[in-house]
């Protein structure tokens, strides 16, 4: 979360929101009669098939220090739980944030060397359009890759031929396991488990699956005192979560798990808690009508009809 839309283009401005507009968010949810519950919560809400209320639960991905300090004011003002899905790499500064890395190298420099990754000579990162073909290739490397690890430090190596510290960049935007401790004080506060290296869990093998799941849980737990009953799909799109992956968090214990894939819960929401949906706020459309827009389902159902396809 950004204190301020950031200037001008940067690669992952989408992935950023200001308290402002998250405030916004909130309030347009209330005023369409939403009632903000913790994500923990969720599954025993749904389980009471009287209980014919509408629910929001406010989710945030990665640990990220603007977390706690420009989104949980906003949620204390308010009175609302929330939860933080936390990748124990980052907090132990073993894992560096590829997006984040690869935004750097885009931002930073005038020309890349893409020979010492194996796809080019050295190429020009001068102009606006160059930044966004260079990192649009850089993606590419990791999210192409069947070996996620190996691609990643791959970018790892170049960004520190080219001045970049991608371990730097972690520390510099992530929490550290004082800092979670802290956060967990908030009564508003809760935590889900988000893996242990960010990983693609479709692309690793049953072994690397189930240490993702159960030891990022009781990393998490060590950070802040409680286990976790809730748990976020790295990236969250399909092919990123598949049948092997649901049954796997299932069998982890997690009482409910959130995709990336967007919707809103349907009377169906408590048969499938292992792969609920959500509405994802993009910093590139920061605007309350846009929230009401998701919120009124409209897109989704519009996004799955025939004409849409």
């Amino acid at each position: 979360m950004d204190p301020q839309t950031p200037p001008g283009w940067t690669p992952n401005a989408w992935l950023s929101i200001t308290p402002a507009f998250l405030e916004e968010a909130i309030n347009a949810a209330r005023t369409q009669g939403l009632t903000p519950i913790a994500l923990e919560d969720l599954p025993e809400r749904l389980a009471d098939e009287s209980d014919t209320r509408r629910y929001v639960s406010f989710t945030l991905d990665d640990g990220y220090r603007d977390n706690a300090r420009f989104a949980a004011p906003v949620f204390q003002r308010h009175g609302i739980p929330y939860t933080i899905f936390i990748t124990s790499g980052f907090v132990e500064r073993s894992r560096s944030i590829w997006w984040k890395t690869a935004q750097e190298i885009t931002m930073r420099c005038e020309t890349v060397d893409l020979a010492r990754i194996g796809i080019d000579g050295r190429v020009s990162a001068g102009t606006r359009m160059a930044k966004i073909a260079l990192f649009d290739r850089l993606s590419d490397l990791v999210t192409e890759a069947q070996d996620e690890d190996a691609a990643i430090a791959l970018l790892d190596d170049l960004a520190q031929a080219h001045g970049v510290n991608p371990l730097e960049i972690t520390e510099r935007l992530t929490m550290s396991a004082e800092e979670l401790a802290d956060l967990a004080g908030d009564p508003l506060a809760r935590f889900g488990a988000h893996t242990l290296t960010h990983a693609n869990l479709r692309k690793v093998d049953d072994a690397r699956l189930h240490q993702e799941l159960s030891a990022s849980a009781s990393k998490l737990r060590g950070y802040v005192g409680v286990s976790p009953t809730t748990f976020a799909y790295p990236y969250g799109y399909p092919s990123a979560v598949g049948a092997r992956e649901i049954a796997a968090v299932e069998q982890a214990g997690f009482a409910a798990a959130v995709t990336t894939q967007p919707g809103l819960l349907s009377p169906g929401a408590r048969d499938a808690l292992a792969a609920l949906p959500r509405v994802s706020l993009n910093g590139f459309y920061q605007r309350r009508r846009y929230v009401e827009a998701l919120l009124s389902g409209l897109p989704f159902r519009l996004r799955g009809s025939p004409a849409a396809q």
